[in-house]
């Protein structure tokens, strides 16, 4: 097999691998919106949401090719909350593997800061509900990642002590 130059680094392979088509991890840009005051605002998925319907949640959408994270998180606050993002930061990075539904990411997780009184669901499709919640009053059920989100958002406040919910 001959290999050529690459433009992002070393030389690769030019022929595609033999057998089923590699698969690479998507990114995602996930992001725990709170009011700086300590609430966390959590979307509930509904029926045509695409895993975990009827749990709670926070916001998340796939970067697309070319955007930046603060332009693809701002996008997605936008889309799913009908809000502007006053403040963005990158609060921590995961390799996401899951079985059911068999998918794998590098979740992007930031805290961005809104105004309470600006948001509202802005993709009915996939939410039905938008409420804001303290840390210590999580509503149930929880969306199966959504604890590590908090886990590093609270870290990133400074203000968690106990174990994730």
């Amino acid at each position: 097999m001959s290999t050529a130059p690459s433009p992002d680094g070393p030389a690769r392979p030019s022929e595609p691998l033999a057998g089923p088509a590699r698969k690479t991890p998507a990114v995602s840009c996930v992001f725990v919106c709170h009011d700086g005051h300590g609430r966390v605002l959590l979307a509930r998925r509904g029926a045509g949401a695409r895993d975990e319907p009827g749990t709670w949640d926070c916001g998340a959408g796939a970067l697309e090719y070319g955007e930046s994270f603060e332009t693809a998180v701002a996008r997605e606050v936008r889309e799913e909350y009908s809000t502007g993002a006053l403040e963005i930061e990158t609060i921590g990075v995961r390799n996401v593997l899951r079985e059911e539904p068999a998918s794998h990411w590098v979740a992007v997780i930031f805290a961005v800061k809104v105004d309470p009184a600006g948001v509202a669901i802005g993709e009915p499709h996939k939410f039905d509900a938008l409420e804001w919640f303290a840390p210590d009053a999580l509503p149930h059920p929880l969306h199966s990642q959504l604890a590590e989100s908090l886990r590093l958002f609270h870290a990133w406040q400074g203000s968690w002590t106990g174990s994730p919910p």
